[in-house]
């Protein structure tokens, strides 16, 4: 049996030698005085991951009461939560991430189960250090090691998010597409895909950087009944082959050899039992067992269904107190890349993700993922 990601982690030590020599993404004096400079990006060019293996996973908000007194502040007068929109998108003010409970967390996974994402304010996430914030990453399952991204010097764990003037990869800004956005949900392609993701930002632009999410539970629902039935009995491809093919052209190291998986197009979540696409632009290739033309234009419909229905949508404008969790499972996502990347003052985006991975995915009937 191969060894898991926890068993070739390199040790905190070890990470922090190789952070030194590997560092290239940014210039030590230019970011002398930033103030999350520890958090800046590095790429680790040595260590390489083995095949990720099934493994058990049990979703928290199986744990959690329904009604989610703790983490609504159900008798806490300065807890704060908000609706961002009918359908998706929650907001809380007056908790702090790294104060809560089991039970809050509980609960906290079944909400954004629910609302797709949950957007906390004010917190000090970024302050109380990166065992913690693993930590606590870890309670909502296996943390996931991106294949080809940067990382923050001591975890491996924490994909960097960095888009600024010295960005060595800003080019990406330079595209020949109409628009920057770029709905998906993340890592798809893995044999059990993430479910929670947790995004801290540690520098935003003076305007502009925000993230939108899409519910794909609302929209499999607008879609008529005899769509849905075709495609409750299919699966699609996610492939990670273009995004390791693209970091090599690229001069990334690539980390983990990339897979390929076949995944319901209809999913059913663990805990809700709502049904939900599980289709995105980003890593969905195919219609397994269609033909090309009809794959194509099912995809097509899919796609621009999930990416121009702004009535299923939520947009969350960032501060570096802000940290949103979502489930991949039932949204995809993307950022907005409306701001001036070129200009030092305003054109700096930066934090970290923690991705934790789910279950392998089930759709209507128990159809399963296969690869």
């Amino acid at each position: 049996m191969a060894p898991s990601v926890a068993e070739v982690l390199p040790s905190t030590a070890e990470l922090k030698t190789k952070a030194e020599k590997l560092n290239r993404a940014y210039d030590a004096v230019q970011h002398a005085s930033y103030k999350y400079a520890h958090y800046l990006p590095v790429y680790d060019e040595t260590t390489t991951f083995p095949p990720t293996e099934p493994f058990e996973f049990a979703d928290r908000g199986l744990l959690a009461d329904k009604a989610k007194p703790h983490i609504l502040g159900l008798n806490d007068p300065n807890v704060k939560v908000t609706k961002l929109t009918p359908r998706v998108g929650t907001e809380i003010a007056g908790l702090q991430l790294s104060e809560l409970t089991d039970e809050q967390k509980n609960e906290l996974a079944l909400l954004i189960a629910e609302r797709g994402v949950v957007v906390f304010r004010g917190q000090n996430f970024k302050d109380i250090g990166v065992e913690r914030q693993k930590e606590f990453g870890r309670y909502f399952g296996r943390l996931h090691v991106h294949p080809v991204g940067a990382h923050v010097p001591t975890a491996l764990e924490f994909h960097n998010i960095y888009l600024g003037p010295d960005n060595l990869y800003r080019a990406q800004l330079s595209s020949s597409r109409l628009s920057t956005t770029s709905f998906h949900s993340d890592v798809s392609f893995e044999h059990q895909p993430p479910g929670i993701t947790l995004l801290t930002l540690l520098a935003v632009p003076s305007a502009g950087g925000d993230t939108t999410w899409t519910s794909q539970a609302v929209a499999y629902e607008r879609l008529s009944p005899p769509i849905k039935t075709l495609l409750e009995g299919l699966r699609a491809e996610h492939s990670g082959f273009p995004q390791a093919e693209s970091a090599r052209r690229d001069g990334r190291f690539v980390r983990r050899e990339p897979v390929r998986s076949e995944h319901p197009v209809v999913r059913v979540h663990p805990v809700t039992g709502q049904k939900a696409l599980f289709v995105n632009p980003g890593f969905t290739k195919k219609i397994i067992g269609l033909k090309t033309e009809e794959s194509d234009a099912i995809l097509k419909l899919l796609f621009t269904h999930i990416s121009q229905s702004a009535d299923a949508q939520v947009r969350v404008k960032w501060d570096d107190e802000t940290v949103s969790l979502w489930d991949n499972r039932v949204t995809a996502h993307t950022a907005i890349s409306d701001y001036d990347v070129y200009n030092e003052e305003e054109g700096l985006r930066h934090g970290f993700r923690i991705t934790t991975l789910g279950e392998r995915p089930v759709g209507v009937g128990g159809l399963e993922t296969v690869w």
